[in-house]
């Protein structure tokens, strides 16, 4: 305890004193959060973040995926239980198994099975699920998961990678539009590289769940910090965000538009919950000379295909923008559908 106590006070007092970046005199150099890597960018944009998210504090990483190893090793390890839908990200499927816990895979949005797994387990115990699966862009049930959490003793960590800047209100996340921001059992992690723009990732929680990770985090301790450019070209965009929350219901708008006219025209599109909208091919091979083909013709989406999804179910993805007129959308629809594989 003396040694953990040594280092909170530590950074607790590094972060409250540490020069911004634009103005220390000699600059601050690459390194761990804790030695040479925090400036006063790091400790406005956590506290931006939280403020803006609902939660009571925040922690800067140098990327999603680190803010996910982070969490979930940090907050399960032996002897402990981590429940992990079968569709999560990779992040949170290394975590996992980083974290030595005992996991159980349960199916995709299944919290019944959710509930039979955490009956079946007695001690410490976590709930680990995206908020939007980034495959297909279908949300978690996250209301009905906090339920059975709070029935079996059990945390929620929630990877909101793809909820920030879209869902809850002015865009405050999937926890805020379920009513779990800032609640006691639920953590949060976010990216500042999607609906921010940036690079970095973040953990939300309570101000003890912060502290915990500081001290044992390994990914914190050992990582090179954020960069300061980063840092402040997220807070940039999150004050922007804040000052118009209509892009949210914008994004969340094209989205819908997106699935519309691309079901109409026959494809095999996914109803997205949020700012993914996923369009099936009929095999990985299509997958790849599809999304070569919407490129050459100046559209650039995303493809999936094994090993990052399973073998039949390569896709395109397409992310919708607030910032798209209707002629940049008709025109992508035109492109998606023009390009599209025969079936057979």
């Amino acid at each position: 305890m003396g040694l953990q106590q040594d280092v909170r006070t530590f950074f607790t007092s590094y972060r409250e004193t540490c020069c911004a970046a634009r103005t220390c005199s000699p600059p601050p150099r690459p390194g761990s959060r804790l030695v040479t890597g925090s400036t006063e960018l790091h400790a406005e944009l956590e506290a931006a973040l939280a403020d803006f998210c609902g939660f009571e504090s925040a922690l800067v990483l140098s990327s999603g995926y680190a803010a996910n190893l982070a969490v979930v090793t940090a907050l399960t390890g032996h002897g402990t239980l981590a429940v992990s839908d079968a569709a999560n990200h990779a992040s949170l499927i290394d975590g996992c198994r980083l974290s030595r816990a005992r996991t159980a895979v349960v199916p995709h949005a299944d919290p019944d099975t959710v509930a039979k797994t955490l009956a079946g387990h007695t001690g410490g115990a976590a709930v680990v699920t995206d908020s939007v699966f980034s495959v297909d862009g279908d949300a978690a049930p996250l209301g009905r998961l906090a339920e059975v959490c709070r029935a079996h003793g059990a945390a929620l960590l929630v990877d909101d990678a793809h909820g920030l800047g879209v869902l809850g209100p002015g865009g405050r996340g999937a926890p805020s539009a379920a009513g779990l921001a800032g609640a006691p059992d639920t953590v949060a992690t976010v990216t500042l590289s999607k609906s921010l723009g940036s690079q970095g990732g973040a953990v939300l929680g309570p101000a003890r769940v912060i502290d915990h990770l500081v001290n044992t985090a390994r990914i914190f301790i050992f990582d090179t910090g954020l960069a300061p450019a980063a840092t402040g070209a997220a807070l940039a965009s999150l004050r922007l965000l804040r000052r118009e929350p209509r892009r949210a219901a914008r994004v969340r708008a094209v989205a819908t538009a997106l699935h519309e006219r691309l079901t109409a025209a026959g494809l095999d599109a996914v109803r997205p919950d949020a700012a993914v909208v996923s369009v099936r091919a009929p095999s990985p091979d299509a997958a790849v000379r599809w999304a070569a083909e919407c490129r050459a013709a100046g559209l650039v989406v995303g493809c999936f295909r094994p090993p990052s999804v399973p073998d039949g179910v390569s896709r395109l993805r397409l992310t919708a923008r607030a910032d798209l007129t209707d002629g940049q959308l008709a025109r992508a629809v035109e492109v998606v559908t023009g390009t599209a594989p025969v079936r057979g």
